[in-house]
């Protein structure tokens, strides 16, 4: 919990119902009023926009991988990161009142949800996917078409919002599914957000074209006692096989933080801290 952001507005991307909602909710309290937008772009254009305070953004999902339209969107923007939060991912497959498992023949839901659930479509192989944009949205879906024949897969939230009914629970191929969410803020706004318990820090960085820079980059970390918990590339734009890294360091110390990352600039010809914040345990 972040007293300030009690009642703050919180941008999401999804429909009412979606996991990015109960993230929101889960890192902030009840008294939140959360802001649903179609698409990422939409989600982070919100604050600029005047129709949300801050921005709940998923990055990284055990499953899926990272979610890399929101790091391209997050290197662009004035944002930082404030806090973090782990949700586990569960899915529930709800259909209107009545309706039966055995009388489906289509089943909507965002593409990695329905991948996620791989298993239960091969034990019904009579049912149809249908991919959609948000896995709430396909609630939303099933209830205003009044098709018992027809179903979503979304979080048991989405459920109880649209008013439908889970009809098999829990049908995820893996339980150890979670993704984790990040707190956005706009950067005038983050030094008075970071807690005093921040011991994890983003970044990311471009290295010049020679032999032992990505080395000479990350040595200091380890020099400095630093913990580098993850690291991947990303192609930059308009620089055809040129890439940027993105990573995640924590340490307990924040001189030792601060003193390698003076060390790290001398080797880079870009580096942005994306922000500091505290290590989040699974929920």
């Amino acid at each position: 919990m972040i007293p300030q952001l009690g009642s703050a507005r919180v941008a999401f991307q999804g429909e009412p119902g979606a996991f990015s909602e109960a993230a929101a909710i889960q890192l902030l309290g009840e008294s939140i009023t959360t802001v649903p937008r179609h698409t990422f772009d939409s989600a982070f254009a919100a604050i600029s926009e005047g129709a949300a305070d801050v921005l709940l953004a998923p990055v990284e999902n055990t499953l899926a991988g990272s979610v890399v339209r929101v790091y391209d969107l997050l290197l662009e923007s004035n944002l930082s990161m404030v806090a973090e939060t782990i949700l586990q991912i569960e899915h529930q497959l709800i259909g209107l009142p009545g309706a039966t498992l055995a009388g489906l023949n289509s089943v909507s839901s965002h593409p990695v949800a329905l991948a996620q659930c791989e298993k239960f479509f091969l034990a019904h192989p009579g049912l149809k996917r249908v991919p959609t944009e948000d896995t709430a949205g396909s609630v939303r879906e099933v209830m205003s078409r009044g098709d018992k024949s027809f179903a979503g897969i979304a979080a048991r939230r989405a459920a109880k919002i649209y008013g439908g009914e889970i009809l098999a629970e829990n049908i995820h191929d893996n339980p150890e599914n979670f993704t984790r969410f990040v707190l956005l803020v706009p950067e005038a706004l983050a030094p008075q957000l970071i807690s005093p318990a921040a011991n994890k820090m983003s970044i990311a960085l471009r290295l010049a074209h020679k032999p032992g820079a990505l080395l000479a980059a990350l040595e200091p970390f380890s020099r400095h006692g630093v913990n580098l918990q993850k690291i991947e590339s990303r192609p930059i734009h308009g620089r055809p096989f040129e890439y940027q890294f993105y990573l995640d360091v924590e340490s307990g110390s924040r001189a030792a933080l601060d003193s390698a990352l003076a060390e790290v600039r001398h080797s880079t010809t870009l580096l942005r801290p994306l922000g500091l914040y505290p290590s989040a345990a699974r929920s």
